[in-house]
């Protein structure tokens, strides 16, 4: 029998209710928007247009506009969210995670460990090397952690299991070659830039040299990732 795959989201729940938190705070402003405008006026002389016409409507109608004004905003505020976490889909194959229109697939032989490390979701392989870190929502975790158990892939817990090999990037450092410097120095440009793109393929550039980074407080952090043990005489 085929298993389906498993697919990952933002759980429902939290998406409802962050709209029923918008419709609450919508429904709560009818009540103050009135003494709030009073107070900037008698403050500074003058209040925002929009603030100053939804006082000026009546009780019985700023209630239900503003509730379906609060509304819409959590809608809105939850298909962002939604967006911007994608899904991620674990099945027999593998681990396939979409977003932005964008999709990236680890095939399940390649898998040597998956784990969060801080705010990001990182596959591994048997050599440690990151196959994928990308940015997960912590309400995703308990269903990605089932859906991984579910199809017997290596779940590794919410910390890097090779973090003391962590450390801080510092320019010039002996430790690296200068290849590795100007990839790293490339990637905090882009990363300072908001260029994604080119802090990703300074990130590819270095796991090709053999060097796994990550962000930590405003800091690059560098790993060696071990080299590939070469297969031993035949008998």
């Amino acid at each position: 029998m085929v298993e389906h795959p498993a697919v990952v989201t933002i759980p429902r729940r939290w998406i409802v209710g962050m709209c029923l938190a918008g419709a609450a705070l919508g429904f709560g402003a009818a009540f103050v928007i009135g003494p709030v405008v009073t107070w900037l006026l008698g403050l500074v002389g003058d209040a925002p247009g929009p603030l100053r016409l939804a006082a000026a409507l009546p009780l019985e109608w700023s209630v239900p506009v503003l509730t379906l004004a609060g509304l819409c905003v959590g809608i809105w505020l939850a298909h962002e969210w939604q967006k911007e976490n994608g899904s991620l889909t674990v099945a027999s194959e593998g681990v396939t995670v979409r977003r932005a229109g964008n999709s990236s697939h680890v095939a399940r032989a390649r898998i040597g460990g998956v784990f969060t490390d801080g705010h990001d979701l990182v596959i591994i392989d048997d050599r440690t090397n990151e196959l994928l870190r990308v940015a997960m929502d912590g309400v995703l975790l308990a269903g990605l952690r089932r859906a991984l158990e579910r199809f017997d892939l290596p779940w590794q817990g919410t910390s890097h299991p090779h973090e003391h090999e962590f450390t801080t990037w510092v320019d010039g450092d002996d430790s690296l070659d200068p290849r590795a410097h100007d990839l790293l120095r490339a990637r905090q440009r882009a990363l300072a830039d908001k260029r994604p793109g080119a802090a990703g393929d300074a990130t590819d550039a270095l796991r090709a040299l053999g060097i796994a980074v990550r962000d930590r407080n405003d800091a690059q952090q560098h790993r060696a990732i071990p080299a590939r043990r070469a297969a031993g005489p035949q008998g």
